[in-house]
């Protein structure tokens, strides 16, 4: 059977229109159809997909061949932006583009360069880009690290506050993660929850430079809540949640169940499909890290309509109003925002 078929079977398919980030084979067991093809399924709008739970796929067409499957990681597509480093030569102009308000902060990924890395203690052949910290008055409840691990590089001792929770996700190269005594790989796409007061230790084992993003914020502790346990995963492996109404142009990756009050943060990844829009001014009490992994956009930052590029880190305060309009190509960023705890009333 030839890969023209496969396409020709597609193209004809009504489904086709769900035919993008959210498909996936039934993982380890390909069912066959009445043809003795294997079956493709696709992810249910706006429906949580367990995996190997066939309650939440549909049949929309067929694979052919091993050689032709298609999986969800083919269909996606997948880049993910990360520092350029160096420096520009001397006659660069100015990118006249980093902001900073009282409202928001813009840093483009021009700007990330070597000079402004930072050296952590206990971590060896490494350095970070420091692109969000807690400031008064502006973002107050989490930082957020680039972080590049050059080969063999890596700590024992990663992390200096015991109160500290962590999401790790890896842009490039491949981390080498021990959690509480068990051996991780994370890969590209590469997804690791931290909860306070675990051991851990990371290693680029690699013969490329390693580069992560870890964004770290102080756990709120609840009388008769538990704290959520480690775990990893990767966002190949999950599927998108489109909105409702969207026609599956704009939908949400998440990582952990919004209604789980174990967890005070969240850190998804937002899909926005070409020329798609956030249609309102998000206004809310939750703080923002995005940070662009892949495509460009117009992004509405309070008052002001900003062009955003893969590599761009948006920084939001509480109440900051916030809209999109997708580029020609997938727009697609990182998201960090406190969840599921009641406001401070004392500053």
């Amino acid at each position: 059977q030839s890969a023209e078929r496969l396409l020709t079977l597609l193209k004809q398919s009504e489904a086709l229109r769900a035919f993008r980030p959210g498909i996936a084979l039934r993982p380890g067991k390909v069912t066959t159809g009445a043809d003795g093809l294997p079956e493709v399924f696709a992810c249910a709008p706006n429906q949580r997909l367990a995996q190997g739970d066939p309650a939440f796929r549909s049949p929309i067409t067929h694979a052919l061949t091993k050689a032709t499957q298609i999986t969800r990681h083919e269909t996606m597509a997948t880049t993910y932006a990360s520092p350029i480093a160096g420096l520009p030569p001397q006659a660069a102009l100015h990118t006249q583009r980093a902001i900073f308000t009282t409202a928001y902060a813009l840093i483009p990924r021009g700007v990330m360069r070597d000079i402004v890395t930072s050296y952590l203690p206990h971590w060896t052949d490494t350095r970070a880009w420091i692109i969000a910290r807690p400031l008064s008055g502006f973002a107050e409840t989490f930082s957020q690290y680039i972080v590049e691990v050059f080969p063999g590089g890596g700590s024992t001792n990663p992390e200096p506050d015991a109160t500290a929770e962590g999401v790790l996700f890896v842009v490039a190269g491949q981390a080498s993660v021990t959690i509480d005594g068990k051996a991780h790989t994370l890969r590209t796409g590469g997804y690791a929850f931290l909860p306070p007061g675990t051991k851990w230790k990371l290693t680029n084992r690699g013969k490329q430079p390693l580069r992560f993003h870890w964004v770290r914020k102080a756990y709120e502790v609840v009388d008769g809540i538990d704290i959520p346990p480690a775990f990893v995963a990767n966002e190949q492996d999950e599927p998108i949640i489109w909105m409702p109404g969207t026609k599956n142009t704009w939908g949400t990756t998440r990582f952990v169940d919004p209604t789980d009050v174990r967890h005070d943060m969240h850190v998804n990844i937002v899909t926005l499909e070409p020329g798609a829009v956030i249609p309102f001014e998000e206004t809310h009490v939750m703080e923002h890290g995005l940070y662009v992994l892949e495509g460009k956009a117009v992004y509405r930052l309070n008052t002001d309509w900003v062009e955003v590029e893969a590599g761009d880190f948006m920084w939001l305060r509480a109440f900051c109003p916030q809209a999109c309009y997708a580029g020609p190509e997938r727009f697609r960023y990182l998201l960090y925002k406190d969840v599921n705890r009641h406001p401070k009333l004392k500053l």
